[in-house]
C-alpha cells in the first residue's frame, strides 16, 4: 500500500529581494522584474508584486505610498478596477454639517494684522528669518463649496471621518504621551508668530474658508490633490492629522499613510499619526519617490515636525511656489526627516564643518601665496591643528 506523501504549502515571497537594499547592491537590482511606475528594478526589498498579474511596483511609487508589505493578497491599480466614487452633494447645508463649520460673524482682523505686520518689517528682518504664510482661500464662495465637496467625496469613499486636529482614542496613546521634549536630538520649536499663523489657518477652516485645493479622482492614481490657485512658497497647506498611536502598536500595520509624529530616544515612546479613520486633506496629498533625483524635483510640499507649545505637530508646508493645477507632492510619510531643520547638535556639526573647510582651504591659499607673517611651516601647523580641532568637535556633537 502506497503511503501518500505529506503536502507542503509554499508561501509566495511578496518581494523580489529578501534583504534590505544597500549601497553595495547599487545597480544589481532585479533583472526580470521592474517597477511599472519608475522602470527601475532597484530597491528589491521594496518592490511589491501583484498577486494577479505579477507586475512589480515599489512601495514608495504607489499612490498613496505603502509603508510596509501587505500581509494578505495585494493587487496593483490596474487589477483592482477602481470604480468612480459617488460625488458628495454640492449642497451648502450638507457641506456645513459634514465639516462642522461654525457660523461666525468674526471678521478677518487677525489676518489683516498679520499682513500689516509683515509689510512693516524691514528688508533686513525678512532676510534674516523667513516666516510661514497663511494660505489664501478662494474668494468665490461657490468654488469653495466645490473644493470642500471634492474633499468630502474622497473622505466618504475611503471611509474616513473628517477631523482637523490630532485625536487621542481609548486604547491608543494618551495626549500626555505627545511630549516634544522626548524627541531624540531635540525638535525645532515653532516661533510665536508662526503659531499665530497656524491658528489663523485653523480658524479659517472652521469658518469654511478652506485651502485652495481640489481633490480629484484618477482610476489609476486614486485620489490626488491639486492646487486650485497659485500658492506661495512657505505657505501652510494644512496640518497632518489623525489618530495618535504608539509606533510599537503599528509596526505590522498595513496603513498606507502613517506619519511619524515623535521619534523618541526610547523607541517604546515613539508616536505615529494614523489617518485611516479620521483625517483631513493631508491624507490625499501624494507621496513621492524621494529615492530618486527626479522624485525630489517634483516635491512641492514638505512635512515638517514642530514643537508647538510642548506638543509635536506635523505641518505640510509649500517648499516652493506652486502653480494652479499642479499636484501636491510630499516626501514619503514614514521617510526621513531630512527636509526639516536639523536638531541643535546637528546644526553645530554643520556649522563647524563649514568653518573647517574655510580654514582648511585657507591654509592652502596661504601656502600658495606666502606672506612675511606666515611661513609655509606655520601654515602646515595651522592646518594640522584645524584638523584635530574639527575631529574633537565632531565627536562632541555626535555624542
Amino acid at each position: 500500500m502506497a503511503v501518500a506523501k505529506p503536502t507542503t504549502m509554499v508561501l509566495r515571497r511578496r518581494t523580489r529581494a529578501p534583504r534590505r537594499y544597500s549601497e553595495d547592491e547599487d545597480g544589481l537590482g532585479c533583472d526580470d522584474v521592474y517597477c511599472e511606475r519608475c522602470g527601475s528594478g532597484d530597491f528589491g526589498s521594496k518592490l511589491l508584486l501583484c498577486d494577479k498579474c505579477d507586475k512589480g511596483y515599489h512601495l514608495f511609487c504607489l499612490r498613496p505610498i505603502l509603508v510596509s508589505v501587505p500581509k494578505g493578497s495585494w493587487f496593483c491599480p490596474s487589477c483592482t478596477n477602481i470604480k468612480q466614487p459617488q460625488l458628495f452633494p454640492l449642497v451648502q447645508t450638507k457641506i456645513v454639517d459634514f465639516f462642522r463649520i461654525r457660523r461666525s460673524s468674526e471678521s478677518m482682523e487677525n489676518q489683516s494684522n498679520i499682513k500689516k505686520r509683515k509689510r512693516a518689517c524691514s528688508l533686513a528682518v525678512s532676510k534674516r528669518k523667513r516666516k510661514l504664510l497663511a494660505y489664501n482661500p478662494t474668494e468665490d464662495p461657490q468654488r469653495r463649496l466645490e473644493q470642500m465637496a471634492s474633499l468630502a467625496t474622497a473622505l466618504k469613499a475611503s471611509g474616513t471621518e473628517y477631523s482637523d486636529g490630532l485625536t487621542y482614542r481609548p486604547g491608543m496613546a494618551l495626549r500626555s504621551a505627545n511630549c516634544a521634549a522626548l524627541e531624540k536630538g531635540g525638535m525645532q520649536i515653532l516661533p510665536k508668530e508662526d503659531i499665530e499663523t497656524l491658528n489663523l489657518c485653523k480658524k479659517m477652516m472652521e469658518k469654511g474658508e478652506c485651502p485652495p485645493l481640489m481633490v480629484v479622482f484618477d482610476p489609476v492614481e486614486g485620489f490626488t490633490v491639486q492646487a486650485d490657485r497659485y500658492i506661495k512658497d512657505l505657505t501652510i497647506i494644512t496640518e497632518y492629522v489623525g489618530d495618535v498611536d504608539y509606533l510599537k502598536n503599528r509596526e505590522n500595520d498595513d496603513g498606507d499613510s502613517m506619519m511619524t509624529l515623535l521619534h523618541a530616544s526610547n523607541p517604546s515612546k515613539s508616536l505615529v499619526i494614523c489617518p485611516d479613520k479620521r483625517s483631513n486633506i493631508a491624507r490625499f496629498v501624494n507621496g513621492i519617490n524621494n529615492f530618486s533625483p527626479d522624485g525630489r524635483k517634483k516635491q512641492n510640499v514638505k512635512c515638517v515636525r514642530y514643537d508647538v507649545n510642548g506638543e509635536c505637530r506635523v505641518l505640510l508646508i509649500a517648499n516652493r511656489d506652486i502653480r494652479k493645477g499642479e499636484s501636491q507632492c510630499a516626501a514619503d510619510a514614514m521617510g526621513s526627516e531630512s527636509d526639516a531643520t536639523p536638531p541643535p547638535h546637528h546644526i553645530g556639526l554643520w556649522f563647524w564643518n563649514k568653518i573647517f573647510y574655510v580654514l582648511w582651504f585657507g591654509c592652502f591659499k596661504v601656502q600658495a601665496r606666502p606672506c612675511p607673517a606666515i611661513t609655509e611651516a606655520a601654515a602646515d601647523l595651522l592646518k594640522n591643528n584645524v584638523y584635530q580641532i574639527f575631529r574633537c568637535i565632531s565627536e562632541v556633537c555626535s555624542n
